[in-house]
């Protein structure tokens, strides 16, 4: 066989997939299934290539390798619900392909039942082989934190449900050979509820923090102090810090919209929490603004750090979108600086990209920093920049006001 693997979905879950397996050995062919944000650099492309990493364009090639795994998109669709029409595309391709005894895995996000109730109809009437008898179906959430050094593919267990036991045990032989541990769920709905669940955990808990932080300022009192106390607990609490909004590729999902089940009211209350932040950010410049005696209508503003996470080059859901349109909205006149997005656009509108950091930063009225890039010096950025806005919590103690 040319390939032991081929991951379809070359975008954020599949990429880090393919560069897991090349990395342990793994012959891997790589297909898209369509405009995918994942990217790598020109040298991280190189190691993949020499390492036995294939692109193809030839849906033929889904049908001569061992494992196939479905890493396909599924962000927000129009009504809420997630979008499975890329998942859909996917799964119609590799089934006009499948052959017998072949491993085929789910990492997508998706509500449970999708693996067997969308997926495994499609692989079935596509291909004239049943699932569980003729190849092997399972689910296994995806689990990548981009840019988190600390974290590795290697040292990260793997949650595994298959359609049968054979399933799983077909699937956890070939995780087997990427992570030190295989985690084996009791089927596809358990192993797709743990992605439900962590996804979900993750956006209550910024939530519960973004309301702590309105809250605090409302109080007077220091947010972040509250956060180096508490998390000296050394039970019952895990420490999350507030910010400017949530982006990122991971969805929150509260079943009520296309999930087929009941709402989870937490995540529904989460969501509007973490929506209304960007709004929240703006008007805490324009109360700031206002105090120095500044009006937001004509104010410089400048953005530092416009992707969703820091060190990456991601625009995926970045709050720093919906800012600078406030603000705009407010009569401010906007300009940005980030090390990883050397051009940006706010609805069609390019917004100027500041080349000096320092000179941006004393020119402008308002200097908000909505992502900490390593590269950013914030004790010097806080005596350069006239009024600093640090919604994340990164600059020293009194250098900068904080959300």
């Amino acid at each position: 066989m040319p390939a032991d693997l081929a991951v379809i979905g070359l975008g954020p879950y599949g990429l880090p997939l393919a560069q897991a397996a090349v990395a342990a050995g793994v012959p891997t062919i790589g297909y898209r299934t369509g405009p995918e944000a994942g990217s790598l650099s020109p040298a991280e492309l190189r190691r993949m290539l020499s390492g036995g990493f294939r692109p193809t364009t030839d849906p033929a090639e889904l049908g001569r390798v061992r494992t196939a795994v479905i890493c396909a998109p599924t962000p927000r669709s129009a009504d809420g619900g997630l979008d499975l029409s890329q998942l859909e595309t996917a799964a119609s391709t590799l089934a006009a392909h499948l052959r017998p005894h072949t491993t085929v895995i789910l990492e997508s996000p998706v509500y449970p039942g999708t693996t067997e109730e969308f997926l495994r109809p499609l692989l079935e009437e596509g291909s004239g082989l049943r699932a569980g008898r003729d190849f092997h179906l399972a689910y296994s959430p995806s689990r990548v934190d981009p840019g988190n050094r600390d974290v590795t593919p290697a040292t990260t267990p793997k949650v595994i449900g298959g359609l049968t036991p054979a399933c799983t045990e077909s699937a956890a032989a070939f995780y087997a050979r990427l992570t030190d541990k295989a985690v084996r769920a009791r089927g596809l709905r358990e192993a797709e509820t743990v992605q439900l669940l962590e996804t979900n955990y993750r956006h209550v808990n910024i939530a519960l923090v973004n309301e702590m932080a309105v809250l605090c300022n409302d109080l007077g009192v220091d947010l972040w102090d509250v956060i180096r106390c508490a998390e000296t607990k050394p039970f019952g609490f895990q420490a999350f810090r507030p910010g400017p909004g949530v982006g990122g590729h991971s969805v929150p999902q509260d079943m009520t919209a296309g999930g087929g089940g009941r709402g989870l009211r937490m995540v529904e209350l989460a969501q509007e929490v973490n929506h209304r932040m960007p709004g929240y950010v703006v008007q805490r410049a324009a109360t700031l603004l206002n105090e120095h005696g500044k009006s937001a209508r004509g104010a410089r503003v400048l953005l530092l750090g416009v992707t969703y996470k820091p060190d990456l080059a991601d625009l995926q859901g970045t709050p720093a979108q919906e800012i600078a349109l406030r603000l705009r909205e407010l009569g401010a006149s906007v300009s940005y600086h980030d090390p990883y997005v050397p051009s940006w656009s706010v609805l069609d509108h390019p917004v100027p990209r500041a080349d000096s950091l320092y000179e941006a930063a004393a020119d402008a009225d308002l200097t908000i920093l909505l992502q900490q890039h390593r590269t950013y010096d914030l004790q010097g950025l806080s005596v350069k920049a006239q009024l600093l806005l640090d919604t994340r919590g990164a600059a020293p103690t009194g250098a900068a006001h904080r959300l």
